[in-house]
């Protein structure tokens, strides 16, 4: 009997897909050491949106985190993390020193192994990525990135493409200790995966590790892995409950059960494997789950969205107050998927997608190119697997002002290492190769969030269903957000001083939020400046009084991972700021005004 080897996901991949990766390290960390004494040999343990999360949401730093994980996991576990080519964990793509910076920090911090992917295919995105995590004695799992395409597409996401894919990697000398066939929508049926790892494996040959990759989001995970173990596929990814199943790995239990009587085992104890579930459950017991997290999401055949990427979408919607638009969003976004060259739904491609679905749903089609979209299919993260239709190509030209770019991304990337330092030097903060990873990997065209953190600025928005006192827990366990459904916005007058206040229902239990002031009186000539959509207020860039040009960016608002400049409609000097950082906006607001 062959015994498939396996990874649990439960504390990367399923905080990403069931929490949108907002999980705090206190709460966890006795669910890995319970893990370990369950006898599991190999844990996912971080990358991915586990690292910006931690920065943006939690008010930790993701490398103190990976430190108390191998802590409590121990020294003989297999830690693994989450790569995207060229982005490596990044919120954009980075040079070739921060590449291999990331490698070298990942390793430091109790890595093992960092499985490496590109949303594209592009294998010019995996080489020098594989070669800075080889040389830093880890682990290079690679992996060829897959999903069902939309009804009527074709040329693309086949058996032939996908084998393609992998003679590219072979022909490439890319070195690689393992290769992972990563599906992160759960879409592909499960036939397509069967017949696309036996002709990998005929390719391969017998020695080399094949690993299989997928979500249940669609309903198939297990029948995937069936498929992919009797095709030839070594180990697979699974989770605990409940951090399992919907939106996350097929659950461990159920594929050991579903294994039963066939030439393959999961060998584990089971017993054990239960007591490690419950210590989970009591983890995250405040915790909200998302009911769209715990269920099958059939119109994902339609539009592969990534299990990971989904309920981060929706906590981001559900921040935003635009959560009902999520049906009109997601049915749009197959449209982007045909029309913008069959990259795979996986991060940052899928946030591409949903960002481009998003802004043609609350700005009309194609009215916003969004800034990821478009470079997309200009060429910019990589060549696509086809070629995006040609009138999109044409509209991302004329709005984002570039060109179709057809050199490899890499190669234009200025060196990021002494900019970071730069501005730790200039902030007066450590120069240590963390602080400049995260400043590096953390910037984005409206400021740096890596910056801002390093500067104490540590926000908390962890949802929770109740609220633990300051006196129960530590002040950075203490949740500054909780689930939130139906908000209600109301102005409360205190001592003549009028406040915009927030109550949110929550459970039985309601949190107060008060923001900014009222708007204060302004001249009769003033020039109203108002949110185009619905936002979260990112930064703002100037002050009352001072004098901008139209066209000036005033303030970023920030909706689906997506910066959006409101603008100076005119000369003139700042007579009002109407909103505060962090207060959510909603479309026509008014947010400043300029005389």
């Amino acid at each position: 009997m062959k015994k498939i080897r396996f990874m649990d996901t439960s504390l990367r991949d399923g905080f990403q897909s069931v929490f949108g990766a907002r999980a705090l390290t206190d709460d966890f960390i006795p669910a890995v050491q319970a893990g370990a004494q369950a006898g599991i040999e190999h844990m996912e343990a971080g990358g991915g949106a586990r690292f910006q999360a931690l920065f943006m949401y939690c008010g930790e730093s993701a490398f103190d985190m990976m430190d108390r994980f191998r802590e409590a996991a121990g020294p003989e576990i297999k830690l693994q993390t989450l790569a995207r080519g060229i982005n490596v964990v990044a919120l954009s793509a980075q040079p070739r020193d921060m590449i291999d910076l990331h490698a070298r920090m990942f390793k430091k911090h109790g890595m093992t192994h960092i499985r490496n992917f590109d949303a594209l295919n592009d294998v010019r995105n995996l080489i020098y990525s594989g070669e800075c995590i080889k040389n830093a004695g880890l682990h290079h799992q690679v992996s060829i990135t897959m999903m069902e395409l939309p009804p009527g597409c074709s040329g693309a996401h086949d058996v032939p493409f996908y084998i393609k894919t992998l003679r590219e990697i072979l022909d490439s000398g890319l070195p690689y200790d393992s290769i992972c066939f990563k599906d992160a929508s759960g879409t592909s049926n499960p036939r397509k995966f069967h017949d696309t790892i036996k002709a990998a494996r005929e390719l391969l040959g017998k020695d080399t590790i094949i690993w299989a990759h997928t979500h249940e989001t669609a309903g198939v995970g297990v029948v995937q892995y069936q498929a992919a173990i009797e095709a030839g596929a070594d180990g697979v990814d699974v989770a605990r409950t409940p951090l399992s199943g919907g939106t996350c790995q097929p659950d461990m239990l159920s594929l050991s059960h579903a294994l039963k009587g066939t030439d393959y085992t999961l060998d584990i104890d089971v017993k054990k494997i239960m007591e490690a579930n419950r210590v989970l459950e009591e983890c995250l017991k405040d915790y909200f789950f998302p009911p769209e997290a715990q269920k099958v999401s059939s119109e994902v055949i339609l539009s592969p969205m990534p299990g990971g990427a989904l309920t981060a979408n929706t906590m981001m919607m559900r921040d935003t107050g635009t959560l009902h638009l999520y049906p009109k969003v997601i049915e749009a976004m197959s449209e982007c998927v045909a029309r913008g060259g069959f990259g795979t739904s996986v991060t940052p491609v899928s946030q591409f997608y949903f960002q481009q679905a998003y802004a043609n749903v609350t700005q009309g089609p194609w009215k916003k190119m969004t800034d990821g979209y478009g470079k997309m299919v200009l060429g910019y993260f990589g060549r696509t697997p086809v070629p995006p239709d040609p009138e999109i190509v044409k509209i991302a030209e004329e709005q984002l002002g570039k060109p179709v770019f057809k050199g490899n991304p890499v190669d234009v990337l200025e060196p990021g290492i002494p900019k970071a330092r730069a501005i730790l030097e200039k902030e007066g903060l450590p120069v240590t190769e963390e602080n400049i990873f995260i400043v590096g990997a953390l910037q984005t065209p409206g400021g740096n969030k890596g910056l801002d953190f390093l500067k104490g600025h540590k926000p908390i928005n962890v949802r929770k269903v109740s609220a633990k006192s300051e006196a129960a827990a530590p002040a950075a366990a203490t949740p500054h957000a909780v689930a939130v459904e139906q908000p209600t916005d109301y102005t409360v007058t205190v001592d003549g001083k009028a406040f915009q206040v927030k109550v949110e229902a929550v459970s039985g239990a309601v949190q107060t939020v008060t923001p900014a002031a009222a708007p204060a009186a302004k001249s009769a000539d003033a020039v109203a400046v108002k949110a185009k959509l619905q936002g979260i207020v990112s930064e703002i860039f100037v002050a009352v009084g001072e004098r901008v040009r139209r066209g000036d960016t005033l303030i970023i608002l920030e909706a689906m991972k997506m910066e959006t400049p409101v603008v100076a409609p005119c000369d003139g000097a700042v007579s009002s700021i109407e909103v505060e950082k962090g207060q959510v906006v909603k479309p026509e607001q008014l947010v400043a005004t300029i005389a």
